[in-house]
C-alpha cells in the first residue's frame, strides 16, 4: 500500500508542488520526494496542474494560489481570528452585517459567539460573573440582542 503526500508552496516567485510516497515497502523507503516547480505565469496556463491542485487541495485553494500567482493578495483575509475581532470591535453593528456577506470567513466571524461575546461586553461597562454565567448559558448573541439592541422605534423618539 502506497499513500502520497502533496504539498503547495506558493511564495513570491514560483509554485511548488512536492510529493512524497510512503509506503509500508522495505524497498521504498527513503526515497526523497518529487518535486515541481513552476512561476506563475506558467502556473496561470498550466491547466493540468490546475486540476490536480484543484482535485487534491479544493477549488478554494486553487483560486487562492490563482490569484497570488496574479499579484492580487488578500492580507485582511489572512489574518488571525482574534486579530480580525479586535478590528470587527470598531465598526458598527449595521457594517458587520455587510461584511458578512462578503466571505464565508467574514460570515462565520459575524456569527460567532466570540464576536458576540465581545459586542456585549463592549456595551457594558461594569460586567459581571453573573452576566458571563447569562451569556454562556443562553447565548452571546441572543444576549445582545435581548438586552444590548434597542429597537428602531425607541430609537426614533
Amino acid at each position: 500500500m502506497t499513500i502520497e503526500l502533496i504539498k503547495l508552496l506558493c511564495n513570491y516567485i514560483e509554485v511548488i508542488w512536492r510529493s512524497w510516497e510512503i509506503s509500508v515497502r522495505h524497498d521504498a523507503r527513503g526515497a526523497a520526494p518529487k518535486e515541481l516547480k513552476t512561476s506563475h505565469s506558467d502556473f496561470i496556463h498550466h491547466k493540468m496542474l490546475q486540476q490536480q491542485v484543484g482535485a487534491v487541495f479544493g477549488e478554494r485553494i486553487l483560486e487562492h494560489t490563482k490569484s497570488l500567482c496574479q499579484g492580487k493578495f488578500d492580507y485582511l483575509e489572512r489574518l488571525p481570528d482574534d486579530i480580525m475581532l479586535q478590528i470587527l470591535s470598531y465598526l458598527e453593528l449595521k457594517d458587520t452585517t455587510l461584511l458578512a456577506q462578503a466571505s464565508q470567513r467574514f460570515r462565520e466571524l459575524c456569527n460567532s459567539e466570540k464576536f458576540w461575546e465581545q459586542n456585549v461586553r463592549n456595551r457594558c461597562a461594569e460586567f459581571t460573573c453573573d452576566m458571563e454565567g447569562i451569556g454562556n448559558c443562553m447565548g452571546w448573541r441572543k444576549m445582545f440582542f435581548t438586552f444590548f439592541q434597542t429597537s428602531g422605534r425607541e430609537e426614533q423618539q
